[in-house]
């Protein structure tokens, strides 16, 4: 089993070319990873706060309708979260969100007790890594939960909401030291680190404690660092419709078939080339699909 921590919100997406109707739509980036891999068919454990209102009941269906396990999810007073999405004339996503009081960001430690045994890897990160009150209670359970389990971490940042970027590089550095395994955008260095080579922040990343660093870059395919080797794959060609969630899949894709080749559950000491090769694949190949249709909409396992 893979558990994923975060928040689960609800997108509200363009009918149209004249924004003047919106879909509510299942989203959040841990939400969206977790969606992915049980769709991939592996089991997933979902640690979110689901709030009662009709976003947080929207939210609980589409998760369990797609087989995330929500035993763990935390049944939250405080509303759902909002992004509220503007679409390029190239499908590229661009967000604004409603965050104050909600339910994503109240995370306490007594709601972040001991995993299953079965769980033998983590994937955090996003707005609820990022966010107090509740981003240092989810930074000292991946810790506790580091000498059993496998931490996959994917800043995904989001500038609006931490413009602070000073006070994010030193969380990130912080990120570095706990994780495994770290995914980014070229947009996420960018940010960070305005002006520098991807590949020299992904180099200096992983020199910083991850098994391998790998770096999304949209039409460009990806790469991964490890053991200071870049390894490059091409993107799958595709019509894009939109990219939301496509990093999300990506990520699922990822760790799917770290999963698959036995590389989950440790540190990736026997990490080789040909299974970074091969996991880059399969997340350029299940983001390909996400992006071929409108919204969150990650492949099945039968789809790949």
């Amino acid at each position: 089993m893979i558990a994923v921590c975060g928040e689960a919100l609800v997108d509200l997406v363009p009918t149209d070319d004249t924004a003047a109707m919106y879909a509510a739509l299942p989203g959040g980036s841990p939400a969206n990873t977790a969606v992915a891999l049980a769709r991939l068919g592996l089991p997933t454990l979902l640690l979110a706060r689901l709030s009662d209102d009709g976003f947080g009941r929207l939210l609980r269906a589409h998760l369990q309708a797609n087989g995330v396990d929500l035993t763990r999810a935390v049944p939250a007073t405080e509303r759902s979260t909002l992004a509220i999405v503007s679409l390029g004339a190239d499908g590229a996503a661009a967000y604004r969100f409603d965050v104050s009081g909600t339910a994503d960001w109240q995370w306490t430690a007594a709601e972040l007790g001991p995993l299953p045994t079965a769980v033998r890897a983590i994937h955090a990160g996003s707005l609820a890594l990022a966010l107090a009150p509740g981003s240092l209670a989810l930074e000292a359970f991946l810790v506790r939960e580091r000498p059993r389990c496998t931490i996959s971490v994917d800043p995904n940042l989001r500038p609006s909401l931490t413009p602070d970027l000073d006070a994010v590089r030193t969380a990130v550095q912080r990120w570095l030291a706990i994780a495994d395994i770290v995914k980014a955008s070229t947009e996420d260095l960018e940010l960070l680190h305005p002006g520098e080579d991807p590949i020299d922040v992904a180099r200096r990343w992983a020199a910083a404690g991850p098994a391998v660093v790998v770096v999304t870059c949209a039409e460009a395919g990806a790469f991964g660092v490890v053991r200071g080797e870049v390894i490059r794959r091409p993107a799958v060609p595709t019509i894009v419709v939109d990219t939301v969630g496509a990093g999300d899949t990506f990520t699922a894709g990822l760790l799917e078939q770290l999963d698959r080749a036995g590389q989950l559950g440790g540190r990736l000491d026997h990490l080789t080339t040909a299974d970074v090769v091969a996991a880059l694949d399969r997340g350029l190949r299940a983001a390909a699909v996400t992006c071929s249709r409108p919204g969150a909409d990650p492949p099945w396992a039968a789809e790949l």
